[in-house]
Formats: C-alpha cells, structure tokens, sequence
C-alpha cells in the first residue's frame, strides 16, 4: 500500500516574520513605513532624513500612487475590460504595468522622449506597450506635455471604449495615496517632531497630499517644493515654464518653491553615492541640494522624498562619468 501525502497546507502572510503570498502585500502603509535614513555628510549642519521610496516593491514612491489609481478606477467600475493607458515619464507607469501584469489587464504608456532606456525595458519586461513620444506634439506653450496630450487622445478615440486613463496628473487618488500613507509615515516616523517637508515638483500629488496631512497636524511645518530649469534632464520632475501644472496641485500647501538645475543635481547626486552610498535617482539629488542650502536650522528635523533608486539611470550616470574623465560603464 502506498502512503499519500498531503501538500502542506499555505503559509499565513506574516509581516513581522517578513512573508507574504503577494507582492502587493509590501506596499507600504502607516503601520509598515518605508524606511527614514538620515543624511550625514553632504547636509552637515542639518537633520535630514530621507524617505527612500525605492524600497517599495515596484521600485519608486509611484507604487502608492498606482494602486489607488487602480482601486479607484475599480471601486467606481470605470475599468471593467477596458486597458490602461497612460503617460508617464516612468515610474508610475512601472508601478501600473506591474499591477497590470497581475490583474491580466493590459496597459499602453506614453513616455516622453529623451526618458532613460533602462524604464523603457522595464516597462516593456513587465508587458506594457511603450509609445515613445516627442515633444512637439503639445502645443507651444506647453512643449513637454506631448506624452500626455497623446495619452489622452488614445483614451477618447473609440468613444471611450478600448481605453481608461488613470490620468495621474487630475486625479485627486494620487493626492489620497500620500495624504492617507506617506504623510502619517512621515509624521509617526519623525514623532512629531518633522519641521519641513521637500519634495519636487511632478504630478504633485506627493506634494498636495503630504503637505495638506502635515499641514493639518502643525500649520507652522514648511512646505517646500523643487522645481527643475527648463530643458532639464530630471525624469519625475516638471518645470512649469514648458509644462503645464497638474489639476491636483494645491499651492495653498506650498511655502516656498527652490529652482535647481542640472549640474547642482546631478553633483549631489554623485555625493549621495559616494559619501553615503544612497544609490538613489537625480530627482533625489535635486531635493537633497535644495534642502542642504535651505538654511534649516540644525535641531530641525526635515525630511526629504527619495522618490527612485539610481539604477533606472545608469545610461545618465555613464555620461557623468565619462564627463568627469572616468572609464566609461
């Protein structure tokens, strides 16, 4: 007689003992914050911390925003068996594609031209079809705006049928996402104590919903935005002088605008690497320069957003390199 063995029964997702049945089950939340880690070196003279939202599970803070941009679509029964389509300069359409790829539902993303190479093959290893778009198809007076205009075109034709578009940058779920997870993160991680808040300039949903939490907390907390030049080279970030602002943005939560541009970036950028080994993406770089000039004073905490992680723009930091006289990669 042959003995039958039973298949072990599943293992319970455990937070604590770091296992989980789904991948989605590491997005972050107040209870299970991504990581504060303190900056240093190039912020002497300031307590800053930085919130590295790499370390979510799709790689950037755009995670938070994708999933209630998804359940939101859902919830109001807008998705249904239609496709995504959306215009991205990378990692909310990486965030998307990758919850995509669970839901069986198929995504299109509209990247602008000139995005790094390394977040179009991400996005097309994740099964997204990825049109890449120039710029001049935007009016003048928004010549960045070129993913977005095409984006929306995709979703209107058909009459609406084939395509639903998240449409990150009107979206009030985007500004949800950080005032209901990254702002308490933020504001438990920091016990109170947090005095000023940077983060850059993009769909601004970051901005609107963690400035609006911490604003209700203590209305004395700055909030400070960071805005690129024009013609910059920052994925993430938008200039408003060539792109339209984001229906989402409320300036009423802003106290103050830094303009950084692209050598300052990418200069801290290379620090943040080698003098505190945080692999982190420029959009970072730009913060963290604009935080460290600030003129905080030293027993105030500030807390930075490290929106990605570096290794999305190797073919970037290559040219860094070669421009500094190393060895190209």
């Amino acid at each position: 007689m042959i003995s039958r063995v039973e298949a072990p029964p599943h293992l319970t997702t455990d937070r604590q003992a770091q296992r989980y049945n789904d991948i989605r089950e590491l997005l972050p939340d107040p209870d299970h914050p991504t990581p504060l880690v303190r900056v240093n070196r190039v912020a002497a003279g300031t307590t800053l911390y930085l919130k590295l939202e790499w370390l979510n599970p799709f790689g950037s803070i755009k995670d938070r925003t994708a999933v209630y941009l998804l359940d939101g679509l859902q919830a109001r029964g807008e998705l249904g068996d239609r496709e995504l389509v959306e215009a991205s300069s990378g990692n909310t359409a990486i965030a998307l594609a990758a919850l995509a790829a669970l839901n069986g539902t198929k995504l299109t993303v509209t990247i602008p031209e000139g995005v790094p190479e390394e977040k179009k093959v991400v996005l097309r290893m994740l099964g997204a079809e990825v049109w890449e778009t120039p710029d001049d198809l935007c009016p003048v007076d928004h010549p960045k705006d070129g993913a977005i205009a095409l984006a929306r075109s995709l979703a209107a034709g058909q009459g609406g049928v084939r395509y639903v578009m998240p449409n990150q940058y009107e979206n009030p779920d985007n500004v949800a996402a950080h005032y209901e997870t990254t702002g308490p993160e933020i504001w438990r991680q920091t016990e109170g104590r947090v005095r000023a808040f940077f983060a850059g300039f993009g769909t601004c949903g970051t901005i609107t919903g963690v400035g609006r939490y911490l604003k209700e907390q203590d209305p004395t907390i700055k909030i400070v935005a960071i805005e690129p030049q024009q013609g910059h080279r920052l994925p993430g970030l938008k200039s408003f002088g060539e792109a339209k602002q984001p229906g989402i943005l409320d300036w009423s939560v802003i106290d103050d605008v830094v303009r950084v541009d692209d050598p300052a970036a990418y200069d801290m950028t290379k620090r943040l690497w080698r003098e505190e080994a945080l692999m982190v993406g420029p959009s970072t770089g730009a913060i963290v320069h604009a935080a460290a000039g600030y003129g905080l004073d030293p027993d105030e905490v500030a807390v930075g957003v490290s929106p990605d992680s570096g290794l999305k723009y190797t073919s970037y930091f290559a040219e860094l390199l070669g421009e500094e006289g190393l060895p190209q990669l």
